[in-house]
């Protein structure tokens, strides 16, 4: 008695496809590794006149930096009074880039959506800014405090402003009734997420941009936080 049947079409081809699913899988982890692995060092600065902090909630990055000093004012562009909270005494922003469909749609990960995956990890979907303020700061073990100076501040501001959408000099706000607290607001944003650029890549290329400590390239959070122990 033959122990193993003939393998049709339709099975080799799902077999087929699973495997190049599966290689696919271990050398972007593989990839993301090794490249996340690789430093970029921070240029060399003695003038540090400036704090912020680089953040993560065990997926996502953040850039936490001060409302309003003397070199640039967010309030302009991202609007206290579009938050639940409104209030007037936040003395930081977290702001970071990702996904539209991600940030709306998927307050949890079990409420993922395979739709909502798969646009974002082929670049079929919108972006936005989400922007978080904060009343206090602190170091923690998710939250890496960053001294910087005024020039690479002015670049980082650059990079980031080059991110949100504008229109006749206004950024656009996403009518949306989705927060993920009393404090946050959400943005338009210019990009196409992807598996080559996340909302880490987007991190990481913020810092590299301002000639901060980097990765060579992150798609996930772990790397980049690793340089800022």
């Amino acid at each position: 008695m033959k122990l193993v049947k003939k393998i049709t079409p339709g099975l080799k081809f799902i077999l087929k496809t699973a495997l190049a699913l599966i290689l696919f899988i271990v050398l972007y982890l593989g990839v993301e590794y090794a490249t996340s692995s690789m430093s970029v060092a921070a240029e060399k600065s003695t003038n540090k006149t400036v704090t912020i902090y680089i953040q993560t909630n065990g997926v996502h990055t953040d850039l936490v930096l001060p409302v309003k000093n003397e070199t640039y004012d967010w309030r302009n562009q991202i609007d206290i009074a579009t938050t639940k909270a409104n209030d007037s005494n936040a003395q930081f922003v977290a702001i970071g880039w990702g996904d539209k469909g991600f940030y709306l749609e998927t307050p949890s990960w079990a409420e993922l959506k395979i739709s909502t995956a798969a646009k974002a990890a082929f670049g079929l979907s919108s972006t936005a800014m989400h922007c978080t303020f904060h009343n206090h700061m602190s170091e923690s073990e998710h939250r890496k405090k960053i001294e910087i100076s005024t020039e690479q501040y002015q670049r980082l501001i650059a990079f980031i402003n080059n991110s949100f959408q504008w229109e006749n000099g206004k950024t656009i706000l996403v009518d949306t009734e989705v927060r993920y607290d009393d404090y946050d607001t959400f943005y338009e944003a210019t990009g196409r997420y992807s598996m080559l650029r996340t909302c880490n890549t987007w991190t990481n290329q913020a810092l590299k941009s301002a000639g901060l400590k980097a990765c060579y390239w992150a798609a996930f959070e772990k790397g980049i936080m690793k340089k800022y122990k």
